[in-house]
């Protein structure tokens, strides 16, 4: 099954639905006329339907009554809440996509009180430049061809893989956090390059560039990091002993618990309020 020909909805306008309603226009997969969009936030859906030409819908019901596929786009806090409300017009005939962090396709349906065609996803915000990375959870009670419509969703900012729900939060405290401790190694290696004489402009460029130049070298050669590693190390140089400096400051086992423990966060959320 192909999402063109149907009509897609949010549920949730932040960041992440506007990252998708433009990679779903950029792909010519969805026409503008075929997208909805509700959020709390009156303004924010009003902008969005200027900007993309998209359909505004009065309300989360008005908008899933309206839609083949719904998303929910919403914070996971609120997600019970947001699922209730829509419930009388959610049947089996739409399929719904979640890409709230934490919360399993169990504690979805619960909320409904029904069954679903329920996927659950995790993006991550790169999405918003159409270089994300999205899991999506392998379900039972779908219709034949909705693991492809939700790949043919999400391919459209990013890459995609295909995994079970038991490693979905793992998959959050990995590429769902990521985006965020990436940047806080960029502003670290500008701060040192400031620290060392370079103008803030400038080490910003460099440090950003570097990521991202090491980060698409390794995604298109399939070097392992320890040989792109070893490539820049010559023996008794500058960069063996800046490395020196990072083993030093404990930099790999801080990043292994920054997963782990964004991991261990989102199962808490899973589990719901209290």
């Amino acid at each position: 099954m192909s999402i063109k020909g149907k009509k897609v909805g949010f549920v949730g306008a932040g960041n992440m639905g506007e990252a998708l309603i433009k990679g779903l226009l950029g792909a010519a997969l969805v026409p503008a006329d075929a997208i909805y969009a509700a959020d709390v936030r009156a303004d924010r859906v009003r902008d969005l339907g200027r900007q993309y030409g998209i359909r505004v819908a009065r309300d989360n019901g008005e908008l899933t009554r309206q839609v083949d596929v719904v998303i929910m786009a919403v914070k996971p806090q609120i997600m019970d809440e947001v699922l209730q409300e829509i419930a009388p017009a959610l049947g089996r005939e739409r399929l719904m996509i979640s890409i709230a962090a934490g919360v399993s396709t169990a504690r979805v349906r619960a909320a409904l009180g029904k069954e679903a065609r329920l996927i659950r996803v995790m993006p991550n915000t790169p999405a918003l430049v159409l270089e994300g990375v999205t899991a999506i959870a392998r379900a039972s009670g779908l219709a034949p061809g909705d693991l492809e419509t939700a790949q043919e969703i999400f391919s459209a900012v990013g890459k995609v893989v295909v995994l079970g729900e038991d490693l979905l939060d793992a998959v959050t405290g990995l590429s769902g956090s990521g985006p965020a401790y990436v940047a806080m190694v960029i502003e670290s290696l500008a701060d040192g390059g400031v620290k060392m004489g370079l103008d803030r402009a400038t080490a910003m460029t460099l440090a950003t560039q570097t990521v991202l130049g090491a980060a698409r070298l390794l995604g298109e050669t399939g070097l392992h990091p320890g040989a792109l590693k070893d490539m820049v190390s010559s023996p008794g140089g500058t960069t063996i002993a800046g490395i020196a400096a990072l083993e030093e400051g404990g930099l790999r086992t801080t990043l292994i618990k920054a997963v782990e423990r964004a991991t261990l966060r989102s199962r808490e959320l899973g589990r719901g309020p209290g």
